[in-house]
């Protein structure tokens, strides 16, 4: 990822689905003004989600995802069908794609049913009103009643429609063009609220100095820093701070040449057993892995979680799941680091399973805790899906940041930031 790139976890979500052949790829294509998918009149021609990053005025960076038809057939068939409804779990608005001439499908009302289910933000779009009389009518699309309204389903997808009830429909043309503008005026009207969330709010005040402490990751591209250490820089300079950036074998040298008390020392996990020592206690000391837990949503529940590793038994399953995908290293923290770290700190040997990128376990019933990393390659909604997996299925959940700060036994220094979460190691 080039430095002056928004980061798509950063980038808002639209996702387009639809039945075979409603014209979701020439939609897509119109939108963006871009041949980002292939069209063809053969039926399922997108067979896995595409997804593109782009800049989409008025709306600004977004992440356009194409989906497989949701009326595909046979056994492959079912498989696309999932992996289009799984696009929901990182989706912040959704398209749905109708083909005007046909109509709206049992396919099309289950999809309404579950982006209202997830409440998901969405837009109903009828494709191909160039084939249509009149296609800023109602009565003009196969399916609709006149007064404009349409059967909706109910909230789990799978009982009979219940009444009858508007959404947001519009109706375009990705061949003439008609509609197109309107439509991304609609969706830069559907922007998220906290779109603009601050990474390091209410931490710091401008002139402040933070010092960032950054081993030097194997996995990461020579050159390059990771993405938590380039996001926390930026946020920095957004608040008018002064940084200093050190590996942690530079650090003490660093802390006795400084004039000015840093307001916040924020280091990479992996070093936080070091640092800890040489960073004095009357300085706020935090992780990027930590940080990233407030800002997608989910630091409450990892310090909540990370108490199950007091019960771990041997053999039982602890799921590592990590947002990005990266070549495993001899020393690599999620394979090697953490579960030597749980083997010492509990004296059990429990089951490992891991899981990165886009993989993650449905059927987590059979796990007594989730490890997961900051998540900084996964957008907020993606994120709360799989923190909802676990709780609504009874699993504890943590994130690396957490349970290496309380292996070490300095979790609630690591919370000091934060006094309403370190609250919570009172109870």
């Amino acid at each position: 990822m080039a430095l002056n790139q928004t980061p798509a976890a950063e980038r808002i979500h639209i996702g387009f689905f639809g039945k075979r052949n409603a014209g979701k790829s020439s939609l897509l294509n119109a939108v963006t003004g871009q041949e980002l998918a292939v069209v063809s009149e053969v039926r399922g021609t997108t067979t896995d989600p595409v997804y593109k990053t782009m800049e989409l005025l008025p709306l600004g960076p977004v992440m356009m995802i194409d989906t497989p038809g949701i009326d595909d057939e046979g056994d492959l068939g079912s498989l696309r069908v999932k992996k289009s409804r799984q696009v929901l779990n990182k989706t912040d608005i959704a398209v749905l794609v109708v083909d005007g001439t046909e109509g709206e499908a049992r396919e099309d009302r289950e999809m309404i049913a579950l982006f209202e289910k997830k409440q998901v933000p969405y837009l109903v779009v009828y494709q191909k009103a160039d084939l249509l009389a009149e296609p800023s009518k109602a009565d003009n699309i196969p399916g609709r009643g006149n007064e404009g309204s349409v059967c909706k389903a109910a909230a789990d997808g799978g009982r009979e429609m219940e009444g009858r009830q508007e959404y947001p429909a519009l109706y375009v043309s990705s061949k003439t063009g008609y509609g197109i503008e309107e439509l991304k005026k609609r969706l830069a009207a559907m922007r998220p609220e906290d779109e603009d969330k601050d990474l390091l709010e209410g931490l710091v005040n401008p002139g402040d100095l933070a010092v960032l402490v950054t081993p030097i990751d194997k996995a990461a591209p020579k050159g390059r820093l990771i993405l938590p250490q380039q996001q926390t820089i930026r946020a920095l300079l957004d608040h008018g701070c002064v940084s200093v950036v050190v590996r942690e074998s530079e650090l003490q040298e660093t802390l006795n040449r400084l004039s000015q008390k840093p307001a916040l020392v924020i280091t990479d996990s992996q070093a936080f057993g070091m640092v800890s020592k040489i960073v004095p206690e009357d300085i706020l000391l935090t992780s990027f892995s930590i940080l990233f837990a407030r800002y997608k949503g989910n630091l409450e529940q990892a310090v909540e979680g990370v108490r199950a590793l007091k019960h771990i038994q041997d053999g039982d399953r602890i799921l590592v799941s990590e947002g990005c995908t990266h070549h495993r290293q001899c020393n690599d923290i999620g394979t090697v680091k953490l579960p030597g770290w749980i083997r010492d700190f509990t004296g059990r040997d429990p089951e490992f399973v891991y899981t990165s990128g886009t993989g993650f376990e449905e059927d987590l019933s059979s796990f007594k805790l989730i490890v997961h990393c900051g998540a900084c390659m996964l957008n907020e909604r993606e994120m709360k899906y799989r923190l909802a997996c676990a709780k609504d299925q009874g699993v504890d959940m943590t994130n690396y940041g957490i349970l290496i700060a309380y292996v070490h036994g300095i979790l609630k220094r690591s919370l000091a930031p934060f006094p309403d979460i370190a609250a919570l190691l009172e109870d």
